[in-house]
C-alpha cells in the first residue's frame, strides 16, 4: 500500500490534483470531470443543430445513455422519488450522445440542483467544454436550443433552488448535500438486484482484486480491510504505474474472475486504462462511480452509481463509502462460510486482547 499522499503511482500531476479551485470560494469555475477526456475550446463554431467535423463520431463511439452504462439509478422514471437528478437521467436516456455531450450530461446530473439555473456559458465552464457544444447538446436532446432546455428543466424542477437558505453556512450546506446524496442512494437501492449480482461475482472470484487510485484509494482500502475478514483472498490495487497491469495479470493467473473498482473524480486516466486492460484479460468489472456518465462507464460491466458532494474544496464521498459497505453485505450473503469466518476472527481477537471494548 502506498505510503505517500499521492496514490496515483505513474499518473502525472501533483498530489493536489483533487483540489478543484484556486480559491475556496470560487465554486463556479471548478470542473467536475477528468480533464484528459476531451480537448476544450478548439471546437469550430457551427449551427446549433449541426455537429462540426471534430465532433463526428463512428457508430462505435456514439452510444446511447442506456448503452453507456449497465445499471442506472433505480426508480429513475419516478420523478417524485428521485428528484431533479432522476428527471435529468430520464431526459438523457435513449439519446445518442457524443463524448463531449456525455461530459455535459455528467456535469448536469452531478449539479442537478443548479442545472435549471445555469447559463450556457456557466454550464460550459463547469463541464470543461465550449459554449457551442452546450447548444448542440440541447439540440441533440430535441430542443430548439439551450434556453428551451433550461425552460423545460425549470418547469419540472422546484420553483426555487434547493438549499437557498440563509440559515445554513457553507459547511452545513455541504452536509445537507451529502444527506441528499444518501437519500438518492437509498432510492437507487430500491432495486437490490444489481448489488446482489455484484456480491455473487465477488464471492465467486478467488482472488478478488479491488482497484482504487488517488481520491478513491480510501474507498478501496476500506472495502478490502473488511472483505478480508470473510473472503479468502482480496488484493488491494492502490498503486498505479507499470506494475498495475502486472498485478491484474497475477490475479487472473491465480483464478480471479471479477474486479471491483472505486472510481471518483477527478478520474485518473490510468484507472480507465486499467479497467480496459482488466476486461481484455477476462475479468468482469464492477465499478462504484460518482455518476452513470463517468468516464469509466464504457469500461465497466456493472456500474453502480453513488453521487459525491462538490460543495467543498475537496469532494465528499459518503455515498460511495456506504455503497461499498452495502456491497460487503451482499458478498457476505453470497459466501456460505462468512458467518463462521467472522466468529473465528472474533474468538481470536478476544484471545489476543485485540480490542479494548
Amino acid at each position: 500500500m502506498s505510503g505517500d499522499g499521492d496514490n496515483g503511482g505513474g499518473i502525472g500531476g501533483a498530489a493536489g490534483d483533487e483540489s478543484r479551485g484556486d480559491a475556496l470560494r470560487d465554486r463556479a469555475s471548478r470542473g467536475d470531470e477528468s480533464r484528459g477526456e476531451e480537448p476544450r475550446g478548439d471546437e469550430p463554431k457551427g449551427g446549433a443543430g449541426r455537429a462540426p467535423a471534430m465532433e463526428a463520431v463512428t457508430g462505435a463511439e456514439a452510444v446511447t445513455v442506456t448503452e453507456a452504462v449497465t445499471v442506472t439509478e433505480a426508480g429513475a422514471g419516478t420523478e417524485a422519488a428521485t428528484g431533479t437528478a432522476a428527471r435529468l437521467q430520464k431526459l438523457f436516456e435513449g439519446h445518442r450522445l457524443t463524448p463531449t455531450q456525455r461530459r455535459i450530461a455528467h456535469c448536469m446530473v452531478r449539479r442537478a440542483a443548479d442545472a435549471p439555473f445555469l447559463s450556457s456559458v456557466e454550464l460550459a465552464e463547469l463541464a470543461g467544454v465550449s459554449q457551442p457544444s452546450v447548444t448542440r447538446f440541447a439540440v441533440a436532446l430535441g430542443f430548439d436550443g439551450y434556453p428551451a432546455l433550461r425552460r423545460h428543466l425549470r418547469e419540472v424542477a422546484p420553483a426555487e433552488k434547493p438549499g437557498d437558505t440563509g440559515s445554513y453556512n457553507e459547511y452545513q450546506q455541504a452536509v445537507q448535500a451529502e444527506i441528499d446524496n444518501l437519500r438518492h442512494l437509498a432510492t437507487a437501492l430500491a432495486d437490490p438486484s444489481p448489488v446482489i449480482e455484484a456480491g455473487r461475482l465477488f464471492a465467486a472470484s478467488r482472488p478478488l482484486p479491488v482497484l482504487g487510485l488517488r481520491a478513491a484509494t480510501a474507498q478501496a482500502a476500506g472495502f478490502t480491510y473488511f472483505a478480508r475478514k470473510v473472503h479468502p483472498d482480496v488484493r488491494l490495487l492502490d498503486e498505479g504505474g507499470t506494475m498495475l497491469a502486472d498485478r491484474v495479470d497475477a490475479a487472473v493467473r491465480a483464478g480471479a474472475s471479477a474486479l471491483l473498482c472505486f472510481a471518483l473524480p477527478r478520474h485518473p486516466r490510468e484507472v480507465v486504462d486499467a479497467l480496459e486492460y482488466a476486461r481484455t484479460a477476462g475479468l468482469t468489472v464492477v465499478t462504484v462511480a460518482d455518476s452513470v456518465f463517468a468516464p469509466v462507464a464504457h469500461h465497466t460491466d456493472l456500474l453502480l452509481p453513488a453521487p459525491v458532494g462538490t460543495g467543498l474544496a475537496f469532494d465528499t464521498a459518503c455515498a460511495p463509502m456506504l455503497l461499498g459497505r452495502v456491497l460487503l453485505e451482499a458478498m457476505c450473503d453470497a459466501l456460505p462460510d462468512a458467518q463462521a469466518r467472522l466468529e473465528e476472527f472474533d474468538a481470536k481477537a478476544a484471545a489476543r486482547g485485540l480490542f479494548v471494548e
